[in-house]
C-alpha cells in the first residue's frame, strides 16, 4: 500500500458496501456521555461525511493505515475501506474530546446537523446481561482505549497495527491506549451484537409534555415579534426621531403630550416673590436656549426612551421613567463645552446635557436624582454642570450671594463665587472627584436671613451641612461648628452618590484623655437622604491635633463606629455610644468610652474589663485588645454601642 492512490469513487463504494460495520466502530468509539440517542446520529452523521474532499488521495505506508486481517464481509484488499475507517476513527475520537474555552470547538464535537430526526427517539434493541456489562466496561475506559479495543474485537488487527491505525487517527500514546483496553475482559464476539448495531435501530417517543410546553412557548415568541414587528412598522413621526433615543415601541396621546417642548410648564422670573412655596415649584425659568425647540424636544425624547449611547445616573431610589405629565423647565442653556436641560416633574430632577457642536448620538448624558419633599433648606441649588474635576451650580432665584469656602482649613475666610445673570456660578473644584482629601470646597448661600453651607456629593442635589443636637440642627456658622467640621470633611467620601439630602454633626460628648494629654471631642454625624432610608451614622474621635499653621487644614478624626439605616444620633433617637482603643503620648494604651447624655453608667468586657460612673470611660489595655461595649440608661434599660 506505499504511496497508493485512492479514487474518491472507490472509496465511496467502499462506504456503501461497509456502511453498517463503519457506523458500528464509530458507535462504540464515541463517548457514551452523549446518550443513546445522540450516539446513534452522531455515528451515521461521522461515517457520512468521511468521504475525501478531493477526487485522489494518497493513502501511504507511513500513515500507518493498515488492512483488517479479518475483515467480516471483505474479499480482498480495499484501500478505500482503510482510508473511511481512518477517517471515522479520528473524527469519533474528536468528538469525545472536551471543548476549551478559548478554541473553536471542532465540527465532530457539535451535535450534527443531518441525520435529523424531530419527534422520535431512535436506539439500537437491547442486549442481554453480558452486552451490558461490555458496555460498562467500555464507559469506563477513554476514547482511544475504546478504539483500540474496538479494533482489536471487530477488525481483527495486530497490536502492532493497532498502534499504528491509532497512531494515524491522532492517538498521542497508542501504546497506553492498549494497555488501558487490556482491562476489558468480555469476549470480542459482543462487539457484533445487536446491542452495538446502530443500523438496526428501536423508534420511541420523547417528552410529550415537555414537548407540548416547548410548542406553546415556541408559538407565543413568534406571536410576540409579529405583534412588536407590526408596530415597529407603523406610520407616523412617533416621539421624535433623535439619534440618541431608542426605537418606538408604543404610542400613547398622555406620553406623547409630555413629550411636547410647548407643553412645559415655565414659571415666571418672579413669581417665587408671591409663591406659596419655597422649593423648586417656584424657580423660574431660565437660560439663553429656553425657545430652542429642538434642544427641548431632544432632551424630552432621551428622557423618554434613552438609547444604548447616552450615559446615564441614578441616585438610590430614583425611577428613571418618562415623565409623568408635562415636567416644569428649570433652565435650558449653554454651560461650559456642553448645552444642558434641566427639568423638575415634583418628584425628580432631571438633567439633560449634549456636547456643542457635535453629534447628540455621542455625547448626550441623563442624569436623575430624586428630590421630593424640597423646602427653603434643601432646595438653594442644584448642580448644572459637572466637569473631569470641576461643578458649577445653578443657584436658586431668593440667593442673593454664593461664597466658596475650604472645610479643611476654618481659619480662612470664603471668598466670594461669581454667578451669571442666569445664577450659573463660575466652575470650581468638587470634592467629589477629587482622588485625594486635601481641601473641600464647599459653598455658603446667603438667602438674606441665613447662609446655608453646601457640598457637592457627587450628585444634581448638593448636601445641607449642619451642627447641633438632632432635634436642633443649625447652619454652620460659628468658628467651633466649622473647626468641627474641618475634621470631619473628610469622612464625607462613605456618603458619595447615596442620594444624601443632609449631614448632621455634633459633638455629644467631651473627655479629658489619661495621663494629661489634653480633651478629645466625640461626634456623631448622620447623614439622610431624600428616599427616608439608606441613612448613614457614623460615630467620631477626634483627639487633640497640633495647631496647624495659620490658614492650615487640620487632620481628620477617627471613625470609632458607624451604622447603615439606624435611628441612633437621629431625632428619634438621639442616644449614641462607641469606644476606640487609643494610645497616648507616654506609649500606654487605653480603652476609651464615651456615650451622649442619656447614659448614667459604662461597662467594657471581652478581652478589656471595666466600668464607669457617667457616660465618659477609660480602661487601661494593651496592644490589639478588643472590649465589648454597653451602657446603662438613666430609665434603667442597658443598650449597646453603635453598630
Amino acid at each position: 500500500m506505499d504511496g497508493e492512490q485512492v479514487d474518491v469513487e472507490q472509496a465511496e463504494a467502499a462506504l456503501v458496501e461497509h456502511y453498517p460495520r463503519l457506523v458500528r466502530l464509530g458507535y462504540l468509539v464515541l463517548p457514551p456521555s452523549l446518550g443513546r440517542n445522540r450516539r446513534v446520529l452522531t455515528a451515521h452523521s461521522l461515517a457520512q461525511r468521511s468521504l475525501p474532499p478531493g477526487r485522489r488521495t494518497t493513502l501511504a505506508a507511513g500513515d500507518g493505515v493498515p488492512l483488517p486481517r479479518r475483515p467480516v464481509g471483505v474479499t480482498g484488499p480495499e484501500p478505500g475501506y482503510a482510508l473511511i475507517r481512518q477517517r471515522v476513527l479520528r473524527t469519533a475520537l474528536q468528538a469525545g474530546l472536551p471543548l476549551r474555552r478559548r478554541a473553536w470547538p471542532r465540527r465532530a464535537q457539535l451535535p450534527p446537523l443531518l441525520p435529523l430526526v424531530w419527534g422520535l427517539r431512535l436506539f439500537p434493541h437491547s442486549g442481554g446481561a453480558d452486552e451490558l456489562a461490555l458496555d460498562q466496561a467500555l464507559s469506563a475506559l477513554s476514547g482511544p482505549a475504546r478504539a483500540a479495543h474496538v479494533l482489536r474485537g471487530l477488525e481483527g488487527l495486530a497490536d502492532g497495527e493497532v498502534r499504528r491505525v491509532l497512531a494515524a487517527a491522532g492517538v498521542a500514546d497508542p501504546h497506553a491506549a492498549l494497555m488501558e483496553a487490556d482491562a476489558v475482559a468480555a469476549p470480542y464476539a459482543l462487539l457484533a451484537s445487536t446491542e452495538f448495531d446502530p443500523c438496526s435501530l428501536q423508534a420511541r417517543p420523547p417528552d410529550l409534555l415537555r414537548r407540548r410546553r416547548h410548542a406553546k412557548a415556541a408559538l407565543a415568541a413568534v406571536a410576540a415579534l409579529l405583534v412588536c414587528g407590526s408596530l415597529l412598522g407603523l406610520p407616523g413621526n412617533g416621539w421624535g426621531r433623535d439619534p440618541a433615543s431608542a426605537p418606538l415601541y408604543a404610542r400613547n396621546p398622555a406620553s406623547q403630550q409630555a413629550l411636547e417642548p410647548t407643553a412645559l410648564r415655565r414659571v415666571a422670573p418672579a413669581y417665587w416673590k408671591r409663591s406659596p412655596r419655597t422649593d423648586f415649584t417656584a424657580w423660574p425659568t431660565r437660560g439663553d436656549r429656553t425657545d430652542d425647540a429642538r434642544l427641548l424636544r431632544r432632551a424630552l425624547a432621551v428622557w423618554a426612551r434613552p438609547g444604548a449611547s447616552v450615559r446615564s445616573s441614578t441616585t438610590p431610589g430614583t425611577p428613571v421613567g418618562p415623565p409623568m405629565g408635562s415636567p416644569q423647565l428649570l433652565y435650558a442653556g449653554e454651560v461650559g463645552a456642553a448645552s444642558v436641560v434641566l427639568f423638575y416633574d415634583g418628584l425628580r430632577i432631571v438633567r439633560y446635557a449634549e456636547a456643542r457642536n457635535a453629534d447628540p448620538a455621542r455625547g448626550a448624558a441623563l442624569d436623575f436624582a430624586r428630590v421630593d419633599s424640597a423646602d427653603a433648606t434643601s432646595a438653594d441649588a442644584l448642580i448644572v454642570s459637572r466637569g473631569r474635576r470641576t461643578v458649577r451650580y445653578l443657584t436658586a432665584p431668593w440667593v442673593r450671594g454664593v461664597s466658596v469656602r475650604n472645610l479643611l482649613a476654618p481659619a480662612r475666610a470664603a471668598r466670594l463665587l461669581h454667578r451669571n445673570r442666569n445664577g450659573v456660578t463660575d466652575a470650581l473644584p468638587s470634592p467629589a472627584t477629587a482622588a485625594r482629601c486635601r481641601s473641600w470646597p464647599a459653598v455658603e448661600m446667603n438667602a438674606g436671613t441665613s447662609t446655608r453651607l453646601l457640598t457637592d456629593l457627587g450628585e444634581l442635589a448638593p448636601a445641607r451641612l449642619t451642627s447641633g443636637s438632632p432635634s436642633a440642627p443649625h447652619d454652620v456658622s460659628a468658628r467651633a461648628d466649622r473647626e468641627s467640621w474641618a475634621r470631619t470633611a473628610c469622612l464625607l467620601t462613605a456618603v458619595r452618590s447615596r442620594g444624601v439630602r443632609s449631614v448632621n454633626s455634633w459633638p455629644y460628648a467631651r473627655q479629658w484623655l489619661p495621663e494629661g494629654d489634653g480633651y478629645a471631642q466625640w461626634l456623631c454625624t448622620r447623614a439622610e437622604t431624600w428616599r427616608g432610608t439608606g441613612s448613614r451614622v457614623l460615630a467620631q474621635f477626634q483627639a487633640p491635633s497640633t495647631p496647624p499653621v495659620a490658614g492650615g487644614a487640620v487632620s481628620p478624626g477617627a471613625v470609632a463606629a458607624r451604622a447603615e439605616d439606624s435611628p441612633a444620633c437621629g431625632v428619634r433617637d438621639p442616644r449614641v455610644l462607641a469606644g476606640v482603643l487609643w494610645k497616648s503620648r507616654g506609649g500606654r494604651w487605653y480603652v476609651l468610652a464615651a456615650g451622649s447624655q442619656e447614659f448614667a453608667s459604662l461597662t467594657t468586657s471581652g478581652g478589656v474589663g471595666g466600668r464607669a460612673q457617667g457616660h465618659l470611660l477609660a480602661v487601661p489595655a494593651q496592644a490589639g485588645d478588643r472590649a465589648r461595649l454597653s451602657g446603662l440608661l438613666a430609665d434603667g434599660r442597658r443598650v449597646g454601642a453603635l453598630r
